[in-house]
């Protein structure tokens, strides 16, 4: 096992790996910017180093100051988090060039399911659903033309190496498909550093059906069941729960033994989500994957009992997986809300500033994940959400019922945060009778 790990990360998500590992009897180093020198969470490191200015290509993106730092503090492993550098190939590759073990996939594996199109090809080799469109990157506004005629429309034009709605545009005719084409390879290009883009058939009326997956370095892989996370705006998630409502168990057990498929055909070692969109007939489309831990890891915490933070330094440190699929059981409902330092009200606007009132909800069944407390500055720089809630209750009516306690309970002020949002769509009929797609809270908000 590792003697000491870096985190090469901030905010609530440095937290949670820095208490997996001290339960685990690992130091840490924390990295911090000028803009985080005063965030709590670094007086629990057993050392903090100062690696840059506020901006994040400064310091969390700064690759060679993470690196001499992680050489100064003669770690053994670097773990990424998420967001940042935590999907980077280049990255891990650095890491494994150091000789620092990188808590997550290795680059071969992470080029195999981070780039859209290799993991398509990748996941039709292993029988995972894939939606039907382009086989590779567009080279012809022609032939793409033909492929969006065969496929029918609407289609919709994403970028290789992204997310988050960039490089994205949905068509709906032939004459939008051929004027999107190159502004959408070039948003890829100036936010990825990469202009490839292809074609997939776009649903209308989707859900979003995730698979928590783990993949040891030995062949292993097991998946810990699936995570609905359809209540988003602007490919944003806001809530997120598990079991998925009114979904056929055979279907998700079918989409999960796919999803293992797909991390043994990769080499995969560590965490990684498969993202589905299912249709309204419950037909499942791989999405993406997501090579890292994700936001909403405590979902499945709370369902299966197993730390996934741990789990992925296990395997990383090259130990075997310590479960077999059969030990996988989901015991109950959780949900999760990310609170956002936005204001609703006002389409979103970030706010930042300093939290005056921090008063968190607790009780049985209750998780707060946050590196916040009282009199904490928010700053502008970053990310928006300032915490996590998540609930748990042997069945979904009850977990809606304790997460709407919860949320009236969990005082933020004077910044304005997503509470009332969410609050009101734990009381919203559609949402409590399972009915949501991912377009759910934009009609909803209009």
């Amino acid at each position: 096992m590792f003697r000491r790990i870096l985190i090469a990360n901030r905010g609530e998500i440095a937290l949670r790996i820095l208490r997996a590992c001290h339960e685990m009897g690992i130091e840490v180093v924390c990295v911090y910017s000028k803009a985080d020198a005063d965030a709590p969470y670094l007086r629990l490191a057993d050392r903090a180093i100062c690696i840059g200015e506020a901006p994040s290509k400064e310091s969390y993106l700064n690759i060679s100051r993470l690196i001499s730092a992680a050489e100064i503090a003669d770690v053994d492993a670097i773990h990424p988090g998420y967001g940042f550098l935590a999907e980077r190939a280049d990255f891990s590759a650095i890491c494994r060039d150091c000789k620092i073990a990188f808590i997550g996939p290795s680059p071969e594996a992470m080029g195999k399911l981070g780039d859209k199109v290799e993991c398509k090809r990748t996941a039709k080799a292993a029988k995972v659903p894939v939606f039907p469109g382009s086989d590779g990157a567009i080279e012809d506004v022609d032939e793409a033309a033909k492929i969006a005629e065969e496929i029918g429309y609407p289609v919709i034009i994403k970028a290789s190496a992204g997310g988050g709605g960039r490089g994205m545009r949905v068509c709906r005719n032939e004459a939008t498909l051929r004027s999107s084409i190159k502004a959408a390879e070039q948003e890829a290009l100036a936010s990825f550093g990469k202009g490839e883009v292809f074609l997939e058939k776009f649903l209308e009326h989707a859900r979003h059906v995730e698979i928590q997956a783990l993949g040891d370095s030995h062949g292993h892989a097991v998946h810990l069941f699936e995570r609905d996370c359809s209540v988003q705006r602007r490919h944003q998630k806001i809530i997120e729960e598990s079991p998925a409502p009114g979904v056929d168990r055979k279907k998700i057990i079918n989409i999960g033994e796919g999803a293992v498929r797909l991390l043994k055909a990769a080499g995969y070692c560590g965490a990684a989500t498969v993202e589905f969109l299912m249709d309204e007939k419950q037909n499942f489309y791989m999405l993406e994957v997501n090579t890292r831990v994700q936001v909403e890891h405590p979902v499945t915490e709370m369902v299966t009992g197993i730390d996934i933070v741990k789990m992925s330094i296990m395997v990383a440190a090259g130990e075997h997986l310590p479960i077999k699929q059969k030990d996988v059981q989901v015991r109950g409902h959780a949900i999760e809300c990310r609170i956002n330092a936005e204001d609703p009200a006002r389409n979103f606007m970030p706010s930042a500033g300093t939290i005056e009132t921090w008063q968190v909800p607790g009780g049985p069944g209750v998780r707060v994940d946050s590196h916040v407390v009282q009199g904490y500055r928010v700053p502008p720089n970053y990310d928006s959400m300032v915490g996590k809630l998540i609930c748990h209750a042997d069945d979904r009516e009850q977990c809606i019922e304790r997460t709407a306690r919860a949320l009236r309970e969990f005082a933020v002020g004077p910044i304005k945060t997503t509470i009332p949002l969410q609050l009101g769509l734990m009381e919203q009929g559609d949402f409590r009778n399972g009915g949501v797609d991912i377009h759910f809270l934009e009609r909803l908000l209009k």
